[in-house]
């Protein structure tokens, strides 16, 4: 009997509770996207890098060294010794080992020297290998494969010539030794995409006419000479680890970071991950607390609601209360329908979320290479949706302790 009164009730007034369901609804629907959001922006920023056990590099800290080498961002203190690199090489509990070279740019995207093995090696997203969207891997000296972020922005195809800068931030180009296209890699969200990838030897090739960060006046070594040459590197910037057996990580990991020829660390990526999610854990913070206040912000309007129909409703009340309703009944009636108006609310919501996240999927992976995976809800989320019901119907209390109050007298005097 009181359900059916309540939603008599409600559909009264079906466009003030339209704009109130409307209000909850997509505050909801905002306060689970954020959820959706940033536990996807975590899972894709751990996911930039899997299959590696260690990264390895001269000794700094362990966020330095995952933003140099992984995202590239910042630069290394130091560099590897080739030596160093091949003792660690060497060692029998190291099953494969990629060296990384950094430190020139072309037109703001930053140029990394590897070996062809880097492209079997890095893997992300849980376990995704790179792909070719067109062409091959290097197979000239000269040769490099870009990311897909750098071909789209400057608009690269295959056999195009790309010019390397000296540095990041410098006028001067590597003019005499130009590179060509020779792939170009499928987009993957991660940092490959807006990376200039050459050979190691390639670095060492576009170097050859210089000396301490300067090109040597009057040299200009021709290309097929340079090819002829041995164009061994004498350090590289760091190197991706990955090791024979799990319990040998840490034993590894130990050995490489008391190495006594030169300051050497060697971090777990995951370790250093779950680092820098902490450093940028305030705004992780504030994004749900931001989105936690509209939902708090659509409850008290609400309630506000609820107050201001309240005048208009007193003659109902008390005739509620002459036909022998309660006091109980009243104050039922209201909070049932602040439930009822929060439970659609936060059905919609949810609602609105899907739909969103088909739509939004696709072109948030392509743009910026976070996925928004499309699950059940979670446990989390079921707990947040009764949370806002019952939320709202504590503060309908305040405006329903008000209603059944008003006196019977008082109800009937009121002027039609």
């Amino acid at each position: 009997m009181i359900l059916r009164l309540a939603f008599g009730s409600l559909m009264a007034r079906a466009l003030t509770v339209g704009m109130t369901i409307l209000a909850i609804a997509l505050s909801v629907a905002l306060f689970l996207g954020v959820e959706k959001v940033r536990t996807g922006a975590k899972a894709s920023f751990a996911d930039t890098i899997s299959g590696t056990d260690l990264i390895v590099g001269a000794r700094s800290g362990s966020v330095q060294l995952l933003l140099y080498s992984v995202f590239r961002i910042g630069n290394a203190t130091n560099n590897l010794t080739w030596e160093s690199y091949q003792d660690i090489a060497e060692r029998p509990q190291v099953d494969w080992i990629v060296p990384i070279s950094l430190g020139d740019s072309h037109r703001q995207f930053r140029v990394m020297g590897t070996t062809a093995e880097f492209f079997d090696r890095y893997k992300y997203r849980s376990g995704q290998s790179l792909e070719l969207s067109d062409g091959a891997i290097m197979s000239d000296l000269f040769d490099t494969v870009i990311g897909a972020d750098v071909a789209a922005t400057l608009g690269y195809e295959i056999n195009d010539p790309i010019v390397v800068a000296h540095g990041l931030a410098s006028f001067t180009e590597h003019e005499d030794q130009p590179f060509r296209v020779s792939g170009i890699l499928e987009k993957t969200g991660t940092p490959v995409d807006r990376t200039v990838i050459v050979s190691l030897k390639a670095i060492e090739a576009i170097h050859v006419d210089w000396k301490s960060g300067a090109k040597t006046s009057g040299m200009s070594t021709a290309a097929d000479v340079i090819r002829e040459m041995e164009l061994q590197p004498q350090a590289v910037t760091a190197a991706l680890v990955g090791v024979k057996g799990r319990l040998q990580v840490f034993g590894l990991q130990r050995s490489i970071n008391e190495y006594k020829q030169e300051p050497l660390l060697a971090v777990l990526p995951g370790v250093a991950l779950q680092e820098l999610w902490q450093i940028v854990g305030i705004a992780e913070t504030a994004l749900i607390a931001v989105s936690g206040m509209v939902v708090i912000t659509a409850l008290i309007g609400m309630m506000a609601t609820i107050f201001s129909s309240l005048n208009e409703r007193r003659r109902e009340m008390a005739i509620f209360r002459a036909m022998g309703a309660r006091p109980r009944v009243i104050l039922g009636l209201l909070v049932l329908e602040a439930s009822l108006m929060a439970a659609i609310g936060a059905i919609l919501g949810l609602m609105f979320l899907y739909i969103g996240l088909i739509i939004a999927q696709p072109l948030v992976d392509s743009a910026f290479g976070l996925w928004l995976p499309i699950d059940p809800p979670t446990l989390r989320e079921v707990w947040v949706l009764l949370s806002v019901i019952a939320a709202s119907a504590i503060v309908s209390l305040v405006p329903a302790l008000r209603a059944y109050r008003l006196s019977l007298a008082d109800g009937m005097m009121v002027k039609i």
